[in-house]
């Protein structure tokens, strides 16, 4: 526990002395919410909490895939890297320190997205459902930690940045993170959306937070692209270690 603490600690710091990491995480989802939610669904009960959930989502899925992958690969990059790995300590300190130096990272990412919709949207859940929707999102952000740490592990830095990128906003807009309640998303959106990891992973914050039920393909697609990227993270993960230390 104090080789994971203190793994933590130093990527934790290390990470945030860098602030573009940490505003990058925060401000889009915040600005998100200001110019898309406020204005259009502040007013509505219903949809400012759907698009409160779907902002959430959001903020994770941004955390986890620059954190993870832009993150991982500039460190590989680093010769303190590769002195790590070769410790008796193993993977599994440095694992769990980067897991809750991220877990870190997305809760500062969701609370100017929580405090924005309680003071400046008329979205409503109880204490409950505000405690099971973020144990929803813990669990929603799965496919998108497995996705970074591939990122991170299969390309080099400058690549990992472009991909992180490329992946992110096609996924955002996909999953209906950014077209408010299911029922007014477009034709095109609603067709796609649930073969998509961000409709599982909101879908599963909406059931936890407000009436919603969940589609069973948004969920199976969900397991199948954590499965997925669980297999390939893995194998990056060799890969990069076989051509390095082999």
């Amino acid at each position: 526990m104090s080789l994971v603490l203190t793994h933590t600690r130093y990527q934790f710091l290390e990470t945030v002395r860098v602030p573009m990491t940490v505003i990058g995480s925060s401000v889009f989802p915040a600005l998100s919410m200001l110019f898309f939610v406020v204005p259009f669904a502040g007013d509505d009960p219903v949809a400012a909490t759907y698009a409160t959930g779907a902002m959430l989502v959001f903020a994770v899925m941004s955390s986890c895939l620059f954190t993870y992958g832009i993150g991982v690969a500039e460190d590989r990059a680093q010769p303190w890297d590769p002195y790590l790995r070769t410790l008796p300590a193993g993977p599994l300190p440095r694992f769990t320190g980067r897991i809750l130096t991220v877990m870190g990272i997305m809760t500062i990412a969701v609370i100017p997205v929580l405090l924005i919709a309680a003071f400046l949207t008329e979205a409503t859940v109880t204490l409950g459902q505000l405690l099971l929707g973020l144990a929803a999102l813990l669990l929603g952000s799965l496919p998108f930690t497995l996705m970074g740490l591939f990122i991170g592990y299969a390309l080099p830095s400058k690549a990992a940045i472009v991909v992180a990128q490329v992946v992110f906003f096609p996924m955002a807009v996909g999953g209906g993170l950014l077209t408010g309640p299911p029922s007014t998303a477009p034709a095109f959106i609603q067709a796609v959306a649930p073969y998509l990891p961000t409709r599982g992973a909101v879908e599963l914050v909406w059931a936890a937070s407000t009436g919603f039920s969940p589609a069973p393909l948004s969920l199976a697609m969900l397991a199948l692209w954590v499965a997925v990227f669980a297999g390939l993270a893995v194998w990056a993960y060799r890969r990069d270690e076989g051509r390095r230390f082999s």
